[in-house]
């Protein structure tokens, strides 16, 4: 089994959060995006995973690859590292870790993450995980027949033709098979609103007579902004509540701990209450404040605030109020 994940994005929907790191390296519950995306992926892969081919853009340097393989290496896979400096749609994305398609592969685009009780039958030729919403234009969709395989794949409906939502995560039977329909897709430069599109591909090899699938998930779980992401390290922390998210070296005086919270190395609370609902990165400051539902990553010195549904970066220093924050890395704010 392979791992496929594009994630060359520029994340202008997280900002100012992504001007300095990409954004499936943001944390969700202690670990980056990606990270939470590839164990939970290995979960249900049903079968050891040799490979995680990570699509990047080149922008994002060596210290982010090296992070990258270092993710696949915990969970015994080789990490690849891959590169798409364009951004032409979803088909592009996954062909440029063309060399890592053949075999059994999943795909799983970086924004999303997932939390399911099943184990993924391997047996299938395709499996479109989908989740019902409410407004599915945004998204490409798919409709069922009545033995529960997909009949029509459809990019961003104009109209209405289905509530389930593809999420965002595949998988195939045969890697090869999806390589060369993508590949059609771009040596006959068949775009769908401008891109090329995986939904054309997979439409493709439908009508070849594959037969795709619907994975149905417990819980799906954007990253695609602000508060989308916060909550999220919410519904982490409560399906993580029995595991042991505080570091032994964290440092606390005259504070009230409300769990669940994941507290990292080197932190100090002094004067504080925290909780619940709060993820907080390494060698992080926390005085004489009040912190709920909240991410706050490493390094950052808070002081004198009340502070609920935020996200500070790294290297931050507040000194304020009461306030919902987004404050990106390395900034300075006095109130």
């Amino acid at each position: 089994m392979k791992i496929i994940i594009p994630m060359a994005g520029m994340g202008k929907r997280m900002r100012p959060h992504t001007l300095t790191v990409p954004k499936p390296l943001i944390p969700i519950a202690g670990k980056p995006i990606v990270h939470r995306l590839v164990l939970d992926i290995a979960n249900v892969a049903n079968t050891q995973v040799d490979e995680v081919a990570f699509i990047v853009s080149s922008k994002f340097g060596e210290e982010v690859e090296q992070s990258l393989i270092k993710i696949a290496e915990e969970i015994g896979a080789k990490g690849t590292i891959c590169y798409q400096d364009e951004a032409l749609g979803t088909a592009h994305a996954i062909l440029c870790a063309k060399e890592a398609l053949e075999g059994n592969i999943i795909v799983a685009f970086a924004d999303t993450l997932f939390k399911a009780d099943f184990k993924l039958d391997t047996e299938q030729d395709g499996v479109i995980w989908v989740q019902k919403i409410d407004d599915p234009s945004a998204f490409g969709v798919v409709k069922l027949n009545e033995q529960n395989s997909i009949t029509e794949f459809i990019e961003k409906p104009e109209s209405f033709v289905s509530d389930l939502a593809i999420v965002g995560i595949y998988y195939f039977k045969d890697g090869n098979n999806l390589k060369n329909e993508l590949q059609f897709l771009i040596d006959n430069d068949i775009r769908d609103k401008g891109e090329y599109q995986l939904t054309n591909a997979l439409e493709n090899m439908k009508n070849k007579g594959l037969n795709f699938v619907p994975g149905k998930l417990v819980e799906w779980l954007d990253c695609g902004n602000k508060n989308a992401t916060v909550y999220t390290n919410q519904r982490y922390l409560e399906f993580l509540k029995n595991e042991d998210l505080i570091s032994k070296s964290m440092t606390t005086n005259n504070s009230i701990i409300i769990e669940p919270v994941q507290i990292s190395s080197g932190v100090v609370i002094q004067n504080s209450v925290i909780g619940p609902h709060v993820s907080i990165g390494e060698n992080t400051l926390i005085e004489n404040s009040v912190i709920s539902n909240s991410i706050v990553q490493t390094n950052t010195k808070i002081n004198n605030c009340s502070i609920s549904n935020s996200m500070l970066g790294n290297y931050v220093e507040y000194n304020g109020t009461t306030l919902e924050l987004s404050v990106g890395d390395y900034n300075t704010i006095n109130e």
